[in-house]
């Protein structure tokens, strides 16, 4: 069955960074575009980044362009987030989704910014 499995998050001070993994099986990964989003406590889930099947499209958000950086590696079948210049306002529950064609969501992993 279709599986995404995030890790990476934790604990990191303002202007630290982090590296989130999500690890994909159960699909053809490859043909899949694939997207980050963030849940911030008490607020609606929104869209960080997307990459397409080949990783040629690539999008942000406003809010984390220049500081994040979406990258997939098909031979593993993973996609990561490089975050870098972290700031408290990007402390969320992160989440992996692979949305086309085949649409799933991984289960997440917290990040939190904090001093």
């Amino acid at each position: 069955q279709v599986q995404l499995v995030e890790s990476g998050g934790g604990l990191v001070q303002p202007g630290g960074s982090l590296t989130l993994s999500c690890a994909a099986s159960g699909f053809t990964f490859s043909r899949n575009g694939m997207r980050w989003y963030r849940q911030p406590p008490g607020k609606e889930r929104d869209l960080v980044a997307s990459i397409s099947s080949a990783g040629d499209i690539i999008n942000y958000a406003a809010s984390v362009k220049g500081r994040f950086t979406i990258s997939r590696d098909n031979a593993k079948n993973t996609v990561y987030l490089q975050m870098n210049s972290l700031k408290p306002e990007d402390t969320a529950l992160y989440y992996c989704r692979a949305y086309y064609p085949i649409d799933y969501w991984g289960q997440g992993t917290q990040v939190t910014v904090s001093s």
